[in-house]
């Protein structure tokens, strides 16, 4: 397949038809002659402009908003109307405008999607049309080659929960981000929300509410609606990468677990967030000079993200350091909202997911518990002395200045990833962290944050985990491969190729991951590693040999330029 640079594409449609229709429409980019072929010469002002030039308009038009949430309305509008325009604006302003079409502006979009709906933006599977499902599925997809779906139930959506069917922004979003960061070819993705309801009752009172006004539904009905769609999927796609998103506590790992040998399955918040945490982790012990297997891990939020972390976590140090699960697991120390995960806790406050990392009573006589028998963050601290402080929780400054200065008193150099969203949940601010530990702490964040002054005067830049410096290379990897299945040695490969990029290795006050600005370089190298992963172990669908995977990814990627048109009454619609 060519690039969109060097492609001909021979279309179907004319006039009106291929204004409105966000693939093909290039506005007031259509050549001369393709006005003549195309019927459009009376529906566009007479001067052609360039893409750039083109760019260079959006960009001043999306200026003239203040708000981000104005901002995010605005680009919508555009990917509706324009696709090239859209991804090749976003590209040129990648650091500026991803926080716009993602992550924290899109969770207040997905917060208004009922009052803020214009057009459909995918597939809506919803569970009182599931007998026509399949009909519904193939009216969307017949005929057409594709490589990915991103699905969510919208039942956790980006710390701000259940949205019900506002979870097609989210959807769409990631999606966004393959194309933008991998070069997935948007024609080739598709976005859905599985509608099974909502248990949030500001969105069931709400008279505009465009989802299914329903109690969300639960249990064998919910697992019967999910299978129907996995299986379209295998039946119809069965090269394709389904990537779970934003699925409840109580379904993701299940879920994640469920289809893993079933079809190349992959859950961002579990293993997305999973490996670029495992990537910072590596780069920080590079910078230590230590092993995985050496760290005492402490993890404050075992929910979905904190649990997908400690388990990448783990799988790292078995795959690196050759421990066996059993001895990898006894490196972590979890804490939830009954504090330290240990076995007096009893059944009632131990949820089934966590329980390979129970500790036991014994390595607690004589630590202080409260009331109810539960052992805080700091008296945790105190006596695992900690080397890595993971915070998942979205408890805004539960590392106190005392947890962090406890634990800088049992390392030389603590590492200490507060990553809750948005930044106001943030567990410390890097700030705080980097002058309790007298500039002695290694950083990231979930969140953007500036960089903080080191005692010696230099700036230490704070590493951002943002999941999408991986996962769109990580599913590039495995959906140009067409491997048939994502396996956890393909994600740590990818995770290794990301901490080999780290600034960090070449100057220790440099952040331990790269800049988000290189975004796209970064996800093509994880890209490639996958591949290799794949095709090295057997999983891949293709016959390549490892020497060709770079050239190979790079041809196949889709680039936000127009391809030159002909019409054709047989081409593409």
């Amino acid at each position: 397949m060519s690039t969109a640079t060097s492609k001909v594409m021979r279309v179907a449609l004319r006039g009106d038809s291929i204004l409105t229709h966000p693939r093909f429409n290039k506005g007031t980019g259509f050549t001369t002659a393709e006005r003549k072929a195309f019927g459009l010469t009376g529906r566009l002002p007479y001067r052609v402009n360039t893409l750039e030039e083109q760019c260079v308009r959006a960009y001043d038009q999306l200026l003239v908003h203040d708000e981000p949430i104005q901002k995010n309305t605005f680009l919508h509008s555009l990917k509706d109307q324009n696709w090239v325009l859209y991804y090749a604006l976003i590209s040129r302003h990648l650091k500026e405008l991803i926080p716009i079409i993602y992550t924290p502006t899109q969770g207040d979009a997905i917060a208004n999607y009922s009052h803020l709906f214009r057009r459909s933006e995918g597939m809506y599977l919803t569970f009182p049309n599931e007998e026509t499902m399949e009909q519904d599925f193939l009216e969307q997809t017949k005929g057409r080659d594709i490589q990915l779906f991103v699905v969510s139930d919208a039942e956790a959506i980006l710390g701000i929960g259940d949205q019900g069917v506002g979870g097609i922004g989210i959807a769409t979003a990631k999606s966004a981000i393959y194309t933008l960061l991998a070069g997935i070819d948007p024609a080739k993705a598709v976005s859905v929300t599985l509608d099974v309801g909502t248990d949030n009752q500001t969105l069931l009172n709400d008279p505009l509410y465009v989802g299914w006004p329903n109690k969300r539904i639960r249990g064998e009905a919910y697992d019967r609606f999910v299978d129907k769609f996995v299986q379209l999927i295998r039946k119809y796609h069965p090269h394709s990468l389904l990537h779970f998103e934003d699925f409840g506590v109580g379904n993701a790992k299940r879920l994640l677990d469920f289809y893993h040998d079933k079809h190349a399955v992959f859950n961002d918040d579990i293993q997305g967030t999973g490996a670029v945490t495992l990537a910072a982790l590596m780069s920080a012990i590079g910078v230590t000079k230590s092993k995985l297997s050496e760290q005492r891990i402490v993890v404050y939020g075992a929910g979905t993200a904190g649990l997908g972390i400690t388990r990448q976590l783990r799988d790292g140090i078995t795959a690196t350091d050759r421990l066996s699960d059993a001895d990898a697991n006894k490196k972590f120390f979890l804490l939830d909202r009954f504090g330290l995960v240990k076995e007096s806790l009893g059944p009632s406050k131990i949820r089934p997911d966590v329980r390979e990392f129970i500790r036991p009573d014994a390595e607690w006589a004589g630590v202080p518990t409260n009331e109810r028998g539960e052992v805080g963050l700091l008296d945790v601290v105190k006596k695992v002395k900690p080397t890595v402080l993971i915070g998942c929780s979205t408890q805004a400054g539960a590392f106190t200045e005392e947890v962090v200065k406890e634990m800088a008193k049992g390392t030389e150099r603590p590492i200490i990833f507060p990553l809750s969203n948005p930044s106001r949940l943030v567990e410390v601010h890097p700030k705080d962290a980097n002058d309790w530990t007298n500039g002695k702490a290694l950083l990231a964040s979930g969140s953007p944050f500036p960089p903080c002054k080191q005692p010696n005067g230099k700036e230490y830049v704070i590493a951002e985990c943002n999941n999408a410096l991986i996962y769109p290379g990580l599913g590039y990897g495995a959906m140009i491969t067409q491997a048939s299945i994502m396996t956890d040695t393909m994600i740590i490969a990818g995770a290794r190729r990301l901490a080999s990029l780290s600034p960090a290795l070449k100057d220790p006050d440099n952040a331990l991951l790269p800049d988000f600005a290189d975004a796209k370089r970064v996800n093509y190298e994880v890209a490639v590693a996958v591949a290799e992963q794949a095709i090295t172990e057997g999983s891949a669908g293709v016959e390549w040999r490892k020497e060709d995977i770079r050239d190979k990814i790079k041809e196949n990627m889709w680039v936000p330029e127009y391809a030159k048109f002909v019409y054709d009454e047989r081409g593409e619609k």
